[in-house]
C-alpha cells in the first residue's frame, strides 16, 4: 500500500469516531488505531514473507452423477484416458451412462493420468472417485 494512501485513510479515521480500521491483502496487512488523541493515529502495516513455491498435489475426478462408468466408448475399444495419458482441461476422459445416455466426465485441467480408481462397467454414486491426476 503506497504511503499517501495510508495519509488519506488516516486522516478519514481521524473525522469518525472510529477506534481501529485493519485492511487486509495477498501478502499485507494494515492497521490503523485511533487513541485518546484523535490527532495522534499509529499505523502498523505488516508484509507476509513471500510464499515457498507448492508442488501441485494430485487432483481426483469424481463422478458427475450416478451411472454406469465407462472408460471408453461402447463402439470403441480404446479408453478415452488410461494412465500415463497427457490430457487437456475440458477433454472428454470417461463416460457415465445412464440408461441409453452417454454423459462425458471432461478433465478439470492440464494434467497427466496417474490412475483411473473405477472399473469400467462399474456402477458409481455421484461423487465417487474416477481418476487420480497430477496436474501440469
Amino acid at each position: 500500500m503506497r504511503f499517501d494512501s495510508i495519509q488519506q485513510l488516516s486522516a478519514w479515521l481521524a473525522d469518525t469516531d472510529i477506534a481501529v480500521l485493519e485492511l487486509s491483502g495477498p501478502g499485507v496487512s494494515l492497521r490503523l488505531h485511533q487513541g485518546d488523541d484523535p490527532g495522534a493515529i499509529e499505523a502498523e502495516q505488516r508484509v507476509a514473507p513471500a510464499a515457498t513455491p507448492v508442488r501441485p498435489q494430485g487432483l481426483t475426478v469424481r463422478a458427475p452423477s450416478v451411472g454406469v462408468f465407462l472408460a471408453a466408448h461402447p463402439l470403441q475399444a480404446t479408453p478415452l484416458a488410461s494412465p500415463g495419458t497427457r490430457i487437456r482441461a475440458g477433454e472428454p476422459i470417461g463416460l457415465m451412462q445412464i440408461g441409453a445416455l452417454l454423459l462425458p466426465v471432461h478433465a478439470p485441467q492440464n494434467a497427466i493420468v496417474r490412475a483411473v480408481r473405477a472399473a469400467p462397467g462399474t456402477p458409481v454414486g455421484f461423487g465417487t472417485p474416477l481418476f487420480e491426476l497430477d496436474p501440469l
